[in-house]
């Protein structure tokens, strides 16, 4: 006999509403007690919505976008007695197990007080707490990540034991010595309590150059950890959902890297941020030898190289190691991938903007009105616009196979900004559509919460082609890195004022330099140059924008 149950959303704490980010499973999927359905985001954290009974998926209430509130239905499953019996066994089975586990592991037990480590500053801020009292831990794993105004670090558990006691949370500052957390460290089973071997093990023969790599044993060495290569993930797949807290997620998903394919190297193979940065690494070490990228697909460009040795520089003198803010890594990953795969050609060009700035200064009052300061980027950024729509190869992505080119019918320009913590690029949305005065509000909203820390994940994704304009600090021309999947970035650099030959003579024009970059799989030198043309076409005549 069957019977259909919903699956509500729980308690959401303070959050009238969160939205869904992810759905886990589909229609006729089948689920056990415990396997996460949905995530939840709301403004301060994600969560995961887990399954109260095993069944099969018979409806599903939301989709990725949707709001919900504590109380809401959001999936329906179709249990069976049988199900519940089998659930039960399985819980019984899930303590016995537990208990003969414990009772294996019942070896002196101390608790490990987890202070702060000297951090390079007097206080600093708790940004992520990722355990809580009751989770089970391993040496090494992260616990908390701190940050500071110059940068962040994990702090990770010193001892593998279970969590008694998390004393700060999000927003907490804390200093060298404070105390954050309490574990239970066990200690490993003793030699004499490991059951002797029948017989002495004979060596193994070494495998061969052409031993597939499933033959590899799967059992990393005693102390050790699983090498985590790209092919070790494929492998390591095994149609089930990832083990893997919310948080690691929603890294795995900022990185670009496909979470059911990372090999998990926590209690019970659950998966650590470590093991997603791993993985990544891997996948860009390897792109040319093992050809997968971070989705564990088959990779279209990338070739093998050579790691750069490990130096130690303190043999030649004093050094400081100072770790990278969380936005130098992201942005590590993402132009390492984009420059291993991308095959970059940059175009210099250089457009009269005498016309222009004399405009921008003239309506400076009208700016001042409303409050608002335009800025020479407000133009490039509608002159860009009409040049995409004139060149839509330039507004387009390639398809993951590289067969086939994605024809974007919008135009959302990112804009690179720096900011005390690294480089971001927030996303200004449907360009075409608006004026002058109304991107010069956007941009100062825009650039205030940027160096704030305060830009929504979705604030910087969307991009048709982003604009890195370097003119406020100088320099004439430079090779910007195309932010792939787009397939072109254009660079500004400082403009000046030099004597250009009118055909009877020398007159005084101020000129701004342009650096193109592309993807030349997409898009061919000619293109690039007819690019070019009409960009800095428009922006030496800006009435050509009313056209």
């Amino acid at each position: 006999m069957t019977q259909k149950i919903d699956i509500q959303v729980p308690d959401i704490g303070d959050s009238a509403e969160v939205e869904v980010i992810e759905v886990l499973v589909a229609l006729g999927d089948t689920v056990d007690v415990e396997q996460s359905l949905l995530t939840l985001e709301s403004d301060k954290a994600s969560m995961e919505v887990p399954s109260s009974h095993a069944g099969t998926v018979a409806a599903i209430s939301v989709s990725v976008g949707d709001k919900v509130s504590a109380g809401s239905a959001v999936l329906t499953l179709e249990i069976s007695d049988s199900a519940d019996a089998q659930d039960a066994s399985s819980a019984e089975d899930s303590n016995a197990e537990a208990a003969t586990e414990t009772a294996a592991a019942a070896a002196e037990q101390k608790d490990v007080a987890v202070t702060v480590p000297d951090v390079g500053s007097d206080e600093v801020t708790v940004i992520e707490v990722m355990v809580k009292a009751g989770d089970t831990v391993e040496a090494e794993q992260s616990l908390l990540t701190l940050e500071s105004d110059k940068a962040s670090m994990d702090l990770p558990s010193p001892v593998a034991g279970t969590v008694l006691q998390v004393d700060v949370e999000v927003g907490s500052k804390v200093s060298e010595g404070d105390h954050v957390a309490r574990i239970s460290a066990i200690a490993a089973p003793s030699a004499a309590a490991e059951p002797a071997p029948a017989e002495t093990p004979q060596p193994s023969p070494a495998p061969s150059a052409a031993t597939p790599a499933a033959a590899a044993p799967a059992t990393p060495p005693a102390g050790g950890t699983a090498a985590r290569s790209p092919t070790a993930a494929i492998a390591h797949a095994s149609g089930k959902r990832a083990h893997a807290s919310p948080s690691v997620r929603k890294f795995a998903r900022e990185l670009g890297a496909d979470i059911n394919q990372v090999p998990g190297s926590g209690p019970k193979g659950r998966i650590l941020k470590q093991d997603v940065t791993d993985f990544v690494r891997g996948v860009v070490e390897n792109a040319g030898s093992v050809g997968v990228n971070a989705s564990g697909k088959a990779s279209v460009g990338g070739a093998g190289i050579p790691p750069i040795p490990d130096v130690d520089f303190s043999r030649f003198g004093p050094i400081e190691r100072v770790p990278l803010s969380r936005i130098n890594k992201l942005s590590a990953a993402n132009l390492h991938r984009s420059w291993l795969n991308v095959p970059l050609v940059t175009h210099t060009e250089e457009a009269d903007i005498t016309e222009l700035e004399a405009f921008r200064k003239s309506i400076k009052g009208d700016a001042e009105k409303r409050g608002v300061r335009v800025s020479s980027l407000s133009f490039q950024m509608i002159a860009l616009a009409r040049t995409l729509k004139a060149f839509p190869n330039f507004n387009a992505s390639l398809s993951p196979d590289g067969e086939s080119l994605i024809y974007k019918q919008y135009c959302h320009i990112g804009i690179a900004v720096d900011t005390p913590n690294g480089l971001v690029v927030p996303v200004f949305r449907d360009v075409d559509t608006k004026s002058v005065f109304d991107l010069a509000e956007e941009m100062m909203d825009v650039s205030s919460r940027a160096r704030e820390k305060k830009l929504k994940p979705d604030e910087m994704q969307g991009a048709c082609m982003t604009i890195s304009s370097l003119g406020g600090i100088g320099g004439r021309h430079f090779t910007p890195l195309v932010n792939a999947p787009e397939v072109a970035i254009l660079g500004v650099s400082r403009a000046k004022m030099e004597p250009v030959w009118n055909g009877e003579s020398f007159e005084p024009r101020l000129m701004l330099p342009m650096s193109l970059s592309y993807d030349h799989r997409a898009i061919d030198g000619a293109d690039a140059a007819r690019f070019c043309v009409y960009l800095s076409t428009l922006l030496g005549d800006i009435r050509r924008l009313m056209l």
